[in-house]
């Protein structure tokens, strides 16, 4: 079947727009987590909207299931594909069709790298505010799939936020328009879905004005207890940075392995806490939160003079996920959420769970909002090493829930995450939201496999169930 769908699609699209050797077809195995592999079916690069159509109405026809792929930047196996499915990357489409400065709006391809948005739309004062540390490679359409978030996610929030209007191709292979207007938010639903209600051909962003101020800081600590304290202090305080991270020894470890970020020595915890907005209310709270973090125990300060030394600053910080390459072979990295106030006690726990089990694990995370990125070390060349850094991702996971928090904040759940779902939510939560799905997928074609454990409603019509005499439904 997939080689006569190669024939139809090589006759309709461009002949290097398909591709089906097993070497080439290697190049997709995984995403950025690279813990899942499966070889692709198939792979078919489409060069506009009427191409994903007609590459998904041909799938539905064969009944071969099909995932959407963007750069492959992803963290949770999202865009893992299917051995016996097509898999559609959206690469080629990376046009900025429009640029609506009057009002600040900006219609782009889903193959537009993230930070390309904000380089074409600066000289007329503007930016694209969600900055996933992927964003100089990751694209606008995985974005959307993921609702992406970014260190300055904390004042600015998610892609979900960002984002007035998606052009997208169904999973039965028609091409509409989701925007806002009466009636159900179906933009809502489709952002962060993951992939799994359709594929989105044209989206038109919201463009934020570049503030007058920014002032970055950089806050060493002797401990990860007192970094904690001081961003409770800030947050207290009623302020609201653009952004604030932080990242303890082992992650400083490894960022000035791979890029020399120069953060302060001894620091046991750094914290990057960045102002924007009008230059005296900038000013007013930034002399505040240096002055919270003198008294949280930061024993230096470092402010960043100018737009280099503010990108010197972040380097290590963005490189923090590439950069434990220097210290591990390999690794998993987690997207739990907690409540801020919870983070000395969650971050005491899994450094326990690290020193009992073996397993290291560097923090890196958007502590404004809780949002955690432990990165969980081994050797995939040692026997059961994979296994002991799966267990460990495992429990802390749970952490994170039994604290009131959420197994993902923007990576989503995708394959890794899939089987911790029922953690959060109960069978008839599940079986609800699987209802959703089926109303747009009922075959069960459109990235099948992810977000939910196991499938129970898909390939089921959603239906009104009534309940019987008896009591049975049917």
């Amino acid at each position: 079947m997939l080689q006569r769908l190669a024939e139809r699609f090589r006759a309709r699209l461009e002949s290097d727009s398909v591709i089906d050797d097993p070497v080439r077809l290697r190049t997709y195995e995984c995403d950025g987590l690279t813990y899942h592999r499966a070889s692709p079916g198939l792979v078919v690069l489409p060069g506009s909207a009427e191409d994903v159509a007609f590459v998904v109405r041909e799938c539905v026809e064969a009944g071969v299931p099909y995932v959407a792929r963007g750069s492959g930047t992803g963290l949770s196996g999202g865009a893992l594909p299917r051995t016996d499915g097509v898999l559609i990357v959206t690469s080629r489409m990376r046009r900025i069709l429009e640029i609506d400065p009057d009002n600040q709006r900006a219609v782009v391809e889903p193959g537009v790298i993230n930070l390309d948005v904000s380089r074409a739309v600066r000289p007329y004062g503007y930016y694209y505010a969600p900055d996933p540390s992927s964003q100089q490679i990751c694209s606008i359409g995985g974005n959307v799939a993921e609702n992406s978030g970014g260190a300055h996610c904390l004042k600015y929030g998610f892609t979900a936020h960002h984002v007035l209007a998606c052009e997208i191709v169904t999973p039965d292979g028609e091409i509409t328009t989701l925007g806002d207007g009466p009636g159900y938010d179906l933009l809502g639903a489709f952002i962060g879905a993951e992939g799994t209600l359709g594929i989105t051909t044209k989206i038109t962003v919201r463009l934020t004005r570049i503030p007058e101020t920014v002032e970055t800081l950089l806050a060493a600590f002797p401990s990860v207890e007192t970094a904690g304290a001081a961003v409770s202090a800030i947050i207290a305080e009623g302020i609201v940075p653009a952004a604030v991270e932080m990242m303890d020894a082992l992650a400083i470890e490894a960022a000035e392995a791979a890029v020399a970020c120069g953060y302060p020595a001894g620091a046991a915890a750094v914290l990057i806490v960045e102002l924007d907005g009008p230059a005296p209310e900038v000013a007013a709270q930034f002399a505040r939160v240096r002055a919270l973090c003198e008294r949280a125990g930061a024993f230096e300060q470092r402010v960043a003079r100018d737009d280099a030394d503010r990108a010197l600053v972040w380097k290590g910080r963005k490189s923090a996920f590439a950069a434990v390459g220097r210290i591990s072979p390999a690794y998993i990295v987690q997207d739990g959420v907690i409540p801020r106030t919870a983070l000395p006690e969650v971050l005491a726990a899994i450094d326990r769970l690290s020193r009992e089990s073996g397993v290291r694990v560097a923090n890196v995370f958007h502590a404004g909002d809780g949002n955690l990125h432990p990165l969980v070390l081994f050797d995939d060349e040692e026997e059961g090493a994979g296994e002991r850094a799966e267990l460990v991702s495992g429990a802390i996971l749970d952490l994170c829930v039994e604290h009131g928090g959420s197994i993902t904040g923007e990576h989503g759940v995708g394959v890794d995450k899939a089987r911790y779902l029922p953690r959060m939510f109960t069978e008839a939560d599940l079986d609800t939201m699987q209802m959703v799905r089926c109303a747009f997928d009922p075959p069960n074609l459109c990235n099948p496999g992810k977000v939910f454990p196991t499938p129970r409603l898909c390939g089921e019509i959603p239906r009104v169930r009534k309940g019987s005499p008896d009591g049975e439904l049917f």
